[in-house]
């Protein structure tokens, strides 16, 4: 691990918070619009959301040449899929390249552009006066932001449970806070990876993570948040520092940061 001096932590990211946001809201509405069918229940609730996205749909299915009022029939594409369609790229998990690595993160399909955020981080988020010895413990999963919080991104054990408790807690009726499904094998939102991202080995030039202040989301699209919090919100971002094409695996560099 490297030790690296930071002055300024508004100093030390790649990408601008409005260009992380943008493109997270990019990838949000894609998800959202793909599995518009089962999204009745939260529409119902939000009558002006939804006449926005049934002019949506109305658009694009008759450039489509589908049935405007037949939602049912439209393809519903995989999370991946929606995710290269929008982004221009898939990634997903396998076997690292690095010896004794675990599990790793790989591009599977298209291109990543240099500057793309590429990945999220999940997890739970703590506070430095917030309680996670237990959680900490064998936990290789835990990552430490510049300003000294944490975010427990392990999917196993008390941590799963922690995470599933905070999200359930704050459940604003039919509107799901956070996104449960990083914990199984069934990703909701394709980017829910970043944990799995392994550190970089000498002479490979990383992603870096770039954190980013939560809090404009519009409800609708808090199901596929990956973070939930003891009392805080944040999200963390790999952004990438060089092009990168199918086949390749993600790797950062988890640097000591000092400021």
């Amino acid at each position: 691990r490297t030790l690296r001096y930071v002055p300024e932590s508004s100093k030390d990211k790649i990408i601008s918070d409005e260009d992380v946001f943008e493109t997270l809201l990019k990838i949000f509405k894609a998800l959202f619009i793909n599995d518009f069918s089962r999204q009745a229940h939260i529409l119902a609730l939000l009558p002006e959301i939804r006449c926005k996205y049934m002019e949506l749909l109305t658009v694009e299915q008759k450039q489509s040449e589908v049935n405007s009022c037949n939602h049912q029939s439209q393809h519903v594409f995989s999370p991946e899929e929606v995710l290269f369609n929008t982004l221009g790229f898939s990634i997903t998990r396998d076997r690292s390249s690095l010896v004794s690595a675990g599990t790793g993160v790989f591009v599977t399909k298209g291109f990543v552009p240099k500057g793309t955020l590429v990945s999220m981080y999940p997890g739970t988020i703590y506070r430095k006066h917030e309680p996670i010895f237990f959680q900490s413990l064998g936990n290789p999963f835990i990552f430490r932001c510049i300003d000294g919080i944490l975010i427990d991104g392990n999917d196993r054990g008390l941590s799963r449970s922690v995470y599933r408790s905070c999200s359930r807690r704050d459940q604003l009726g039919p509107f799901q806070m956070s996104d449960e499904s990083w914990l199984t094998s069934a990703l909701q939102n394709p980017l829910a990876v970043g944990q799995y991202v392994n550190n970089c080995s000498h002479g490979k030039l990383p992603g870096k993570f770039s954190r980013l202040a939560f809090g404009n989301v519009i409800v609708h699209f808090y199901m596929f948040c990956l973070y939930f919090f003891y009392s805080h919100l944040r999200c963390v971002v790999l952004v990438t520092l060089r092009d990168i094409k199918q086949g390749e695996e993600l790797f950062s560099n988890y640097y000591t940061v000092v400021n």
